[in-house]
């Protein structure tokens, strides 16, 4: 059975930064090694309202490397993904209050279109539960 754990997660003041890290067990189900598709990502779901759809916030495809963010995170958040222990990263730089939220990491392992897709939740099979991101003004 797949998990994905999240940690790093906690309450910075604005311009504050944070590392989310995200392990998979069994370790090889985000290698290369195992798969030609794996697509890795993290979303966040604000609080308070659990309609909120997630909002994907940054993505790795394994395969060629290529990293997507969205708009309102580019320039201050960075995906990464350490090889020797199939750790997931988010490295959070300049947060602002607008970024507390529920981080979610989760990874699929099909085809996609993925500058298109990466940020469609049907593309991803497996989610941690989360770790909260607190900012204040």
């Amino acid at each position: 059975q797949v998990q994905l754990v999240e940690s790093g997660g906690g309450s910075v003041q604005a311009g504050g930064t944070l590392r989310l890290s995200c392990v998979a067990s069994p370790s090889t189900y985000i290698s290369a090694s195992t798969s030609t598709y794996i697509s890795v990502a993290w979303f966040r779901q604000p609080p308070g309202n659990p309609g909120t759809e997630r909002e994907a916030v940054a993505g790795l495809y394994l395969a060629d490397g290529s990293t997507m963010y969205a708009d309102s995170v580019k320039g201050r958040f960075t995906i990464s993904r350490d090889s020797a222990d199939n750790t997931v990263y988010l490295q959070m730089n300049n947060l602002k209050p607008e970024d507390t939220a529920v981080y979610r990491c989760a990874v699929g392992r099909r085809p996609i279109l993925y500058n298109v897709d990466w940020d469609k939740t049907f593309v991803y099979d497996h989610w941690g539960r989360g770790t909260q991101v607190t900012v204040s003004s």
